[in-house]
């Protein structure tokens, strides 16, 4: 990999992650259209851990918040009643899918899951499961002329439940394409909660899943096509564009509807097909060397 390849997919990265349209399709698609060797599995997980510092830094009082909380309740039995301690344990919760499957579904995450038509495929489903969750969200704001206004759950109404089942939207995202802020956004509409809240914990949740990923795949930083330099430029690149990108995506969701990113998923899902149909895209592009 060179200094220019690793520059351009920390960037795409970094603009990619915190947006529900999939970091390591866009990683995948980048590398296919440009003629590029796929970066992998394992690059992706490493150059992920660059945006969850920006999380880590973005969120550090809640973080910092939640650390002191969950870590006093061990020893004192009356923090466990506090919110914070119990978004701890949350966190924890609804990470456990993702470890499970991460590795259960090592070689398929590493292999038939980075079929192009497989990505295409969860492109277009995933996004057309946000326009459901979304409109669904809008429809509960806004009311109408039959409909009164109706109250969604925040992060004070998360359950252990609610939080396994963001954990298990959370595993969908091993597949590329699926996206993890999408998926998990997703479902946190679909069960009620607000945008603000879904993507808050959609972010804190990836924190323990993407740290941990990382430093599994660190091993193989050396491996094929990936080697330990431009693996941390690209890193770097992330962190950078990853903390522009959550301010603004954070403050964007507040007022404004998950359709561009729907619509974009669709069309982007279609044009592969299509591309790979016409024979212009080999649905195994650049694998041989990822």
């Amino acid at each position: 990999m060179s200094w220019f390849e690793s520059f351009v997919l920390g960037l795409v990265q970094g603009l990619t992650e915190f947006l529900p349209i999939s970091s390591s399709a866009h990683l995948r698609l980048t590398a296919a259209f440009a003629g590029w060797h796929d970066p992998g599995a394992a690059f992706t997980a490493i150059s992920q851990i660059g945006t969850e510092a920006a999380v880590l830094i973005y969120f550090r009082k809640d973080i910092s918040r939640i650390l002191s909380a969950w870590f006093r309740s061990l020893t004192d039995r009356s923090m466990r009643s506090d919110h914070d301690a119990k978004m701890g344990w949350l966190v924890i919760v609804g990470s456990i899918p993702i470890g499970v499957l991460g590795i259960t579904l090592k070689d398929q995450i590493e292999g038939p899951f980075r079929d192009l038509r497989l990505i295409a495929t969860t492109l277009i489903v995933l996004g057309i499961v946000l326009g459901i969750a979304d409109r669904l969200a809008a429809r509960d704001e806004s009311g109408g002329r039959h409909r009164v206004v109706k109250e969604r759950k925040t992060l004070q109404d998360l359950n252990v439940r609610d939080g396994l089942i963001f954990g298990f939207c959370q595993a969908m995202a091993l597949v590329p394409g699926v996206s993890r802020s999408g998926a998990t956004i997703s479902g946190g509409l679909l069960m009620g909660y607000t945008r603000e809240a879904a993507a808050r914990y959609s972010f804190l949740l990836a924190i323990p899943a993407v740290l941990a990923s990382g430093a599994y795949e660190l091993k193989d930083a050396n491996e094929g096509h990936v080697s330990w330099g431009p693996t941390i430029f690209a890193t770097l690149v992330a962190f950078v564009v990853g903390y522009a990108v959550i301010a603004w995506f954070m403050r964007f969701i507040t007022t404004k509807s998950f359709m561009p990113f729907v619509i974009y998923r669709i069309i982007l899902g279609a044009v592969l097909f299509l591309l790979i149909w016409a024979g212009v895209l080999s649905p195994h592009a650049g694998e041989s060397a990822g």
